[in-house]
């Protein structure tokens, strides 16, 4: 195993550059006589714009100029697109309003772009927006996402089926009705997966540039991924070549799904760069992200389980109605429907399942993905229901999933939703987690906790995610005659560790150390092709890209290296970059190759990886809990997980990845929703004031275990990791929740488990262990 390769605990190499702060990222950037951009948006959750006039704000101190929708419109500036059209039951075609870069004739959710100022200085900027009228006259709101549907709810848009974007279904309806139908056993939920906000270290932001004399466009912006936005920028926005576009993203302090996606901004800063002649700089603060970044989740669903006598599962029918927000995002239609829906069969042999699921629109910021994107919501549909069985049926709830679930000896398994689980000892990892949890001794702790006031309770959850699949990834690897490696990839580091990831296995295949590897993301100049990050794939498929790559180089220097050792290709050995005549001590390396060279770059070699299926990482979550009664303060006392995400490339780095996603899962159950004012539609949790983010006294130190069990469908082996947190640890909060107060004969706490929500759980219901 090489010293720097896969499999082993490096250190993140990037890590010494940002935390001495000599990182740049995209407000970092400077480009020669930028200006600065300031939104104005609406104050209002739905109106009709009757007049807008920007005469006194043009005519301000420093002010360069005032675009709105009209300016937009007489340009030829395009909407954002919808990148994904569900099939709608019955055959009409979705709906897709546009959703313009500034609004044009109506506002439709608080913090609508109504116009960009653009000034030599923000403050300037600010001061100007405060100039322009806007005549506002407003319209009936709606905020709620099941209330969206009702026939006297106000209409986002005048559409033929009122607020309904789509009407998706999957699964076999036929089968599932008949196996309900004949089922001794079934069990109902109700289950809210509330908004939230990916809040990012690091806000959205972008630079936005023209050069008349090529009339090229350049935008530096913090996204998971430059391709897609220049060809987003080139076919539909501003109709024009890709090559007029040159997007880059430097650093990135965080994007958890939200920064793939088009946003606004970016259209009016690169149309005003081109207007004014100058370039155009826009960041958000963090009020401003609040209201104008895509947020995630709300839905609202209804689930039901059928099972026999013996606890075995017969069939699942799911309906949610999914909330998109005022316009629909870039993949909003996706996260509800095929990027989750799928996964609604989890680690259990259900032999039949139906999923119905309604999207709306509502006065709201659009919806669309964040970390997970839509398997957490289905993880947390199917083990909230799971123990809500085990519950009501008096089953132990290990042993009602032990019961169901999918044997090792079944793979490849073919779900009742159009998924093959190719790998999986899902047993083993329940019953380690169990284990190391202390699971059979929890009335011990109960007792003592008792003992001090306090409720005790443990919950469990499994999971299975889809991941690592998707269109292909493309790698170029390049090798100087002085040994240095330079490699192009078109994933996007946000944070995650990619470049530690690459370098590792470039020092695995070729024997270079790490030091002599540049990786470079984000230029769309530099590197033709990239799908970005998003679903775990970066590592999974673009390091596959970068072994193949690899592999071309080491077939290449086995020729070169043939010659200069004087021996045949065929007889040369080679283990992580040394080239061996076989049965000799006669070697030499990769880096010894390149300077015989003549060439100045004696290696240049690009290959792709297509991924033939998703990967699936799965695992077991258990969380502990104590609850202060007289406060409804949750404490998270305990927290241990065993996933599988196969081979694993570095443990420090999955370990991360892990405790971060539990991190965000339990900051969504026990601390985080956006809320809005129904009546009006204004945003009530618009800052941290509002929002509770957790801290890290909320967090305990996690127990994390893995097992390598690597999956069939990725040359590596590797599975993903980067999503698993986040999908586990709601339901397995939530479950322990219900667990502290089952004495108070709560069988059901909707997210967030606030204090305020748990108080009043305890103390509006007649405990039973009063009248004992």
């Amino acid at each position: 195993m090489a010293k720097f390769g896969i499999g082993q605990a490096v250190p993140r190499t990037e890590d010494p550059r940002l935390l001495t702060g000599k990182g740049r990222y995209t407000d970092d950037v400077v480009l020669s006589g930028q200006a600065a951009g300031y939104i104005l948006r609406s104050p209002f959750a739905h109106a009709r714009i009757a007049s807008i006039d920007v005469s006194a704000a043009i005519a301000a101190p420093g002010v360069i100029g005032v675009t709105t929708n009209a300016d937009l419109a007489a340009d030829g500036v395009g909407s954002i697109p919808v990148g994904f059209v569900p099939k709608n039951r019955g055959g009409w075609e979705m709906p897709k309003p546009a959703r313009p870069a500034l609004a044009a004739e109506r506002v439709r959710h608080v913090g609508d772009p109504v116009a960009l100022i653009v000034a030599e200085t923000l403050d300037q900027a600010r001061d100007a927006a405060e100039m322009i009228e806007v005549d506002y006259e407003t319209l009936p709101v709606i905020v709620d996402t099941a209330g969206a549907l009702a026939d006297e709810a106000p209409r986002v848009w005048d559409l033929e089926r009122g607020n309904l974007v789509f009407d998706w279904e999957l699964g076999d309806a036929g089968s599932v009705d008949a196996a309900f139908a004949k089922a001794p056993r079934v069990v109902t939920v109700d289950l809210v997966n509330n908004r939230v906000l990916a809040n990012p270290m690091e806000g959205r932001a972008c630079l936005s540039a023209f050069d008349p004399e090529s009339e090229r466009f350049t935008l530096y912006v913090s996204s998971q991924g430059v391709h897609g936005i220049k060809n987003q920028l080139a076919d539909d926005i501003f109709g024009l070549p890709p090559e007029k576009f040159h997007v880059m993203t430097t650093d990135v302090g965080g994007g958890f799904g939200m920064k793939i996606f088009m946003y606004p901004e970016y259209i009016a800063t690169l149309h005003a760069a081109r207007k004014f002649g100058r370039a155009v700089k826009w960041t958000a603060d963090r009020s401003e992200g609040f209201v104008s970044d895509d947020h995630g989740r709300d839905n609202v669903t209804r689930a039901e389980l059928a099972l026999d006598d013996d606890g075995k599962m017969l069939a699942i029918r799911v309906d949610t109605i999914a909330n998109l927000g005022a316009y629909l995002s870039t993949y909003g239609p996706l996260i509800p429907t095929l990027a989750g829906c799928q996964m609604l069969t989890g680690l259990y042999d259900i032999p039949a399942a139906y999923v119905h699921v309604r999207g709306v629109f509502t006065n709201t910021q659009p919806v669309d993905a964040y970390r997970g994107a839509g398997r957490p919501e289905a993880a947390f549909v199917v083990e909230r229901i799971v123990d809500a069985a085990a519950r009501q049926f008096g089953i132990p709830a290990p042993e009602l999933r032990r019961r169901n679930y999918v044997p090792p000896e079944a793979m490849p398994y073919d779900t009742a939703l159009g998924l093959t689980y190719d790998s999986g000892e899902f047993a083993r990892n329940l019953d380690e987690a169990l284990a190391q949890s202390g699971w059979e001794s929890i009335d011990e702790r109960r007792r003592e906790a008792k003992a001090r006031g306090k409720l005790r309770g443990i919950g469990l959850a499994t999971y299975v995610e889809a991941c690592g699949g998707g269109p292909d990834e493309s790698a170029r690897v390049e090798i100087s005659r002085a040994g240095a490696v330079t490699l192009f990839i078109g994933t996007q580091t946000n944070g995650q560790g990619h470049e530690t990831a690459y370098k590792q296995i470039i020092a695995d295949y070729l024997g270079i150390e790490p030091e002599d590897v540049t990786v470079v993301q984000g230029d769309s100049d530099r590197i033709p092709t990239g799908r970005g990050t998003g679903g775990s794939r970066s590592i999974p498929v673009g390091g596959v890209a970068v072994v193949n790559a690899s592999e071309k180089i080491v077939e290449r220097a086995r020729e070169q290296a043939a010659e200069l050792l004087e021996a045949a290709a065929a007889d040369i050995e080679v283990v992580h970059g040394r080239f061996t005549i076989a049965g000799t001590d006669r070697s030499i390396t990769l880096t010894e190759i390149a300077k015989a060279s003549s060439a100045e770059t004696p290696f240049d070699e690009t290959a792709a990886f297509a991924p033939p299926s998703n990967t699936f990482p799965n695992g077991a979550h258990v969380c502990e809990v104590e609850i202060d009664p007289d406060t409804g303060m949750v404490d998270v006392v305990n927290y241990t997980v065993v996933d599988d995400f196969g081979t694993v490339l570095n443990p420090l780095m999955v370990a991360g990845q892990v405790y971060g996603g539990i991190a965000q899962g339990l900051g969504q159950a026990l601390h985080e929703c956006t809320v809005y004012e129904p009546e009006s539609g204004q945003l009530l949790s618009g800052s941290f004031m509002d929002y509770t983010m957790p801290r890290a006294d909320d967090l305990p130190s996690i127990d994390f275990r893995y097992n390598e069990i690597p999956c069939a469908t990725n040359p590596l082996g590797i599975k993903g990791a980067g999503e698993a947190g986040c999908i586990g640890a709601p339901p397995a909060a939530i479950n322990a929740v219900i667990d502290a107060l089952a004495d108070y004969g709560v069988t059901h706490v909707d997210m967030p488990a606030t204090p305020e929500t748990v108080w009043r759980l305890i103390h509006g219901q007649r405990p039973r262990i009063a009248a004992e």
